[in-house]
């Protein structure tokens, strides 16, 4: 039993493990794709009642039980990216971390604050009007709007908020150094601190305590996924669990009581049930169970579910209103979603792909240059150090160690 727990510690940073890790893997892409899709039907078919007048759900009742619970796609997106910044942050410093969290993140929404500008600046549009003064977009374009009091250009970005304080929390434990004992510390006290929802104001901005099981999960599947089964990390995803179903129920409570029932059919069980069956999907991951899914075009599909859930709320402030009561309001949403893809598909290859390859190696340049230039002078500063300190003890004359007087005052 030891002998297991040495090897199960001491493999976590093999070589040859991060490199097979960091390849793409079909089967979080097709869970980031459906993640995506579940927020996307959300907007558009259930929540939005700026777009259609009235409830979508009223326009479709028939799928209303299943695209009300889309809410809890961005919960999928939280436990997906537990495992893959788990996976990304081994063998990397904080700064190489920071330098792939930035070139991943920065420049499709960059795009998607300009676009956002210049379409309510440009158009009468109602729908989604962030009512921003011009500093308040400069600001957005920070991501930190929420730290800083400001409203955000567009309500997804919410989310994006909190992913860059758990980057933040996964960057001070590179920082420090991880190892799996360390890591699995880690998950385990902070999901005792979300248990018990400590952290108010300030403590609460860092400890996401609503969020953590969610970002827990993942890193204990990542875990799983890498090393095989054990008890330690299994009991992570089940605590992680529990709370999720708190936290879940919840938040779909709330938006009941926000709007009623009757145009948001949701419900705590079905809430439990959607958390559940996010959760297997995310053991069946964890487990190799869906290591067949690997046809090239998920790569693609993944690779723009992020600029797909940053501008599909724009998209469908210019369609859907401009086409309500003209068509079958099923082939408004085939054509706003249709569009939605389309212009992801255009950021991704023409805005994500070109800055990233022009950001990216600069980042890690100047993280080089930075680190060699901080040896430099912590070695110049010792090697100071060491010669005075010998010409102190060699050169120094018996009156000056006595006194300018040579009787040994000063």
């Amino acid at each position: 039993m030891s002998q297991r727990l040495d090897r199960f510690f001491g493999g976590f940073f093999a070589t040859d493990g991060v490199s097979r890790d960091r390849s793409r893997l079909g089967e979080l892409d097709l869970l980031r794709l459906v993640a995506a899709l579940l927020v996307v039907a959300f907007h558009y078919m259930a929540a939005s009642r700026s777009l259609w007048g009235v409830a979508p759900t009223r326009i479709f009742p028939s799928v209303a039980p299943v695209t009300v619970l889309g809410l809890l796609g961005v919960e999928l997106f939280f436990i997906i990216s537990g495992f893959v910044i788990l996976m990304s942050v081994l063998g990397r410093g904080a700064g190489e971390f920071a330098a792939s969290r930035f070139t991943r993140l920065f420049p499709a929404y960059w795009f998607s604050v300009v676009a956002i500008f210049l379409l309510y600046a440009c158009t009468g549009l109602r729908a989604f009007r962030p009512n921003l003064s011009p500093t308040g977009y400069v600001i957005n374009l920070t991501m930190l709007q929420r730290g800083m009091g400001v409203n955000d250009a567009s309500g997804v970005y919410w989310s994006l908020w909190v992913e860059l304080r758990f980057y933040v929390l996964m960057g001070l434990l590179a920082l420090i150094g991880i190892t799996l004992r360390r890591v699995l510390i880690f998950m385990a006290a902070w999901l005792m601190l979300a248990a018990y929802g400590v952290g108010t104001g300030a403590l609460e901005t860092v400890l996401l305590p609503h969020h953590a099981p969610y970002f827990v999960a993942g890193m204990a599947f990542y875990i799983i996924y890498r090393h095989g089964s054990s008890l330690i990390p299994w009991t992570l995803v089940a605590g992680s669990w529990a709370l999720a179903l708190r936290e879940a129920t919840q938040r779909v409570a709330g938006r009941v009581k926000l709007v009623g029932v009757r145009d948001f059919p949701a419900y705590e069980w079905t809430a439990m049930v959607a958390i559940t069956i996010i959760f297997a999907l995310m053991a069946l991951v964890a487990v190799h169970a869906l290591g067949r899914l690997r046809w090239r075009g998920l790569t693609t599909l993944g690779a723009l579910t992020y600029p797909l859930y940053l501008l599909h709320q724009s998209v469908s402030a210019i369609i859907i209103p401009a086409l309500d009561d003209r068509i079958n309001p099923w082939l408004i949403v085939a054509i706003t979603l249709a569009a939605s893809m389309g212009l992801s598909y255009l950021v991704w290859r023409f805005v994500e792909k070109p800055v990233q390859r022009l950001l990216k190696p600069h980042l890690i340049a100047s993280l080089h240059t930075l680190g060699a230039l901080s040896a430099k002078t912590s070695q110049s500063a010792t090697q100071q150090d060491q010669t005075a300190q010998i010409g102190y003890i060699h050169t120094v004359s018996v009156p000056e160690l006595l006194g300018r007087d040579g009787r040994g005052t000063v």
